[in-house]
């Protein structure tokens, strides 16, 4: 069971990676976040959301233990967070424009996961699973409202 949670918490194997290792889970994530995007069915990235999150608590304490404090390799928080920033976007049809918009949402996501800004990296400060997650939620809900805020002006 422990190496199941390593590797679901690993986001697949991504944050394995030794060099930006967030950024790499994050990445892979937007595999799974396409199609669901694609699949026109609105509540799919709220249930992926939730399964992330989920999951990333139920992990956290065996990659804690297995890498320390707030590991690098553990990156289902990322995917939790990635998933969020596009939880109200609709696949537009056009691969160009839907990779276009995933790129968006993952470099918005990623600057504010990496600096933190607003009461993010306050979130951090709670102890073990929910601190992990809550600033990648954050960081997601932040991303959104950029990316929201990017689509109604390009529209």
């Amino acid at each position: 069971m422990r190496s199941l949670k390593l590797f679901i918490g690993s986001g697949f194997g991504s944050g394995l990676i030794p060099f930006a290792p967030g950024t790499w889970g994050s990445l892979l994530s937007l595999v799974p976040i396409y199609f669901l995007m694609r699949s026109g069915n609105i509540f799919l990235i709220p249930l992926f959301v939730l399964i992330a999150s989920l999951l990333s608590l139920w992990v956290t304490s065996a990659c804690v233990e297995q890498w320390g404090d707030d590991p690098g390799k553990l990156v289902m928080d990322e995917w939790a967070g990635q998933a969020l920033t596009f939880i109200s976007i609709s696949s537009t049809g056009v691969l160009d424009s839907d990779l276009m918009i995933l790129g968006i949402g993952f470099i918005l996501f990623r600057i504010f996961d990496i600096l933190k800004p607003l009461g993010i990296n306050k979130l951090q400060k709670y102890e073990g699973g929910a601190g992990i997650l809550l600033d990648d939620l954050l960081a997601g809900l932040y991303a959104l409202i950029c990316l929201k805020t990017l689509i109604f002006i390009w529209s």
